[in-house]
């Protein structure tokens, strides 16, 4: 205000009034239309004020310098030589300036207007960039396919010749593989012809050795059912045996007068480890045997008791069983029950007594079906031996059977495989001749 000499008030509606007259005083807009369409008619109807308060000012037609410098300038940064750069510039100018013309005349003809403007004459030069881009980059994908295409033939081309090779090695390898499968397939048909020989040889031995075994078997059961009689006779002995203390021992060794069942024990023991009685006569002058004081010397053995259990009854000598048989077992009170009620001692003695003559009875009884048994299981195991030998000759057979199987199907495997791969090379081959063909056409 003071630069213009104008004095105003220092309040701030004052100020604001000055900055409102400086606004209306130079403050231009400018509004930009295009005559093309319906809009620039109906926006003047709906905004009279665009008319009337507005300075109307009409754009002429650019010239052509001004044209050229446009179409130059958009035109710059496509990349192409000086020569296409001229001709696209002036190539753009005279369309526009053709369209302008031929516009012109359109409207000396039919009095209706076409707009040529400048913005018209910028979307050409747009439109231009835009296809020449789209052209280019189609030519260049063409050019890339091409190219491509070339690698391709050329690597296709190198193919050839190493598939070829590859094919004329492959069937040398596929013929040596079919023979050597057709060998070992005669050799298999061989082996197992002679496996199967040597598998009814070796049935036939089993048989026989199964035979002798269950006739074995049966010796062995049928001493074993004769043995049932006698070892619980046994075993109760012993265990009787097992339960006399050395108390009662003591018992028997004290009587002075024994009773006559204490008496039959000690004696029937007596005979039975083969110890002589003493001669003494009886109250007639006769001589008369007495077991009563070899008796008291055998009950004082410390281990009197333990070589009654580890007493060898397998070698009973007969005129010692004889004399048991005749003289104890055979009479009426040599009865365990009986000779309880005496001494309990003498009772265990009685049972062992009895069951050593049970057991030789029975034993004499086994004896020679234990011969036969020993000779069965000698004869058994005569043709153990030999049927093993023949199931190890046998499993050798199928071992080595079952390894030229294991081998012709590695070479039935690799003869299908060279197969195989002698199909595929030549349907590669197959492919790449069509292929060069076809290119090459």
């Amino acid at each position: 205000a003071r630069s213009l000499g104008k004095k105003i008030e220092g309040t701030q509606l004052a100020l604001y009034n000055f900055f409102i007259e400086r606004v209306r005083a130079n403050l231009h807009v400018i509004v930009t239309m295009s005559p093309i369409g319906d809009s620039f008619r109906t926006r003047l109807r709906m905004f009279p004020a665009l008319i009337n308060c507005c300075t109307i000012d009409w754009f002429q037609a650019w010239p052509q310098d001004a044209l050229e410098m446009v179409a130059n300038k958009f035109l710059e940064e496509v990349d192409m030589d000086e020569s296409m750069h001229s001709s696209c510039v002036y190539m753009c100018q005279y369309i526009h300036r053709r369209v302008t013309e031929c516009s012109d005349k359109f409207f000396s003809i039919l009095s209706r207007h076409n707009y040529v403007t400048p913005t018209s004459y910028l979307e050409l030069i747009l439109t231009f960039k835009k296809l020449l881009r789209k052209q280019r980059e189609d030519i260049m994908k063409q050019k890339r396919r091409y190219e491509i295409g070339l690698e391709k033939l050329e690597f296709a081309a190198s193919q050839v010749s190493i598939m070829q090779k590859e094919l004329t090695d492959l069937k040398p390898q596929l013929i040596k593989t079919s023979a050597d499968t057709d060998a070992l397939m005669i050799k298999i048909e061989k082996d197992t012809v002679e496996a199967e020989a040597k598998k009814k040889v070796v049935a036939a031995d089993e048989k026989v050795a199964n035979e002798a075994a269950a006739e074995s078997q049966a010796i062995k059961d049928e001493c074993e059912g004769d043995l049932a009689e006698a070892i619980p006779a046994l075993e109760a002995a012993i265990e009787a045996l097992n339960t006399l203390k050395p108390s009662d021992i003591t018992i028997v060794k004290s009587m002075k007068n024994p009773p006559i069942g204490v008496k039959l024990a000690m004696e029937a023991v007596c005979v039975l480890k083969n110890i002589k009685p003493d001669r003494k006569p009886d109250g007639s002058g006769k001589m008369i045997e007495d077991y009563w004081l070899p008796s008291l010397k055998l009950l004082g053995d410390f281990h009197f008791l333990d070589s009654l259990k580890s007493y060898d009854k397998d070698s009973i000598a007969p005129p010692l069983i004889k004399k048991i048989r005749e003289k104890y077992t055979s009479n009426p009170e040599f009865v365990p029950e009986l000779i309880k009620n005496a001494s309990t001692a003498a009772e265990g003695l009685c049972k062992w007594v009895r069951a050593m003559e049970t057991y030789d009875r029975v034993a004499k009884i086994v004896a020679p079906k234990k011969a036969s048994l020993k000779i069965a299981e000698a004869k058994l195991s005569v043709q153990m031996v030999k049927l093993n030998e023949k199931r190890a000759e046998l499993q050798e057979i199928l071992d080595k059977l079952a390894a030229l199987n294991s081998e012709f199907d590695a070479s039935k495997k690799k003869k299908g495989e060279l197969e195989d791969n002698i199909e595929i090379c030549t349907e590669k081959l197959q492919r790449a001749e069509k292929l060069i063909t076809g290119l090459d056409g």
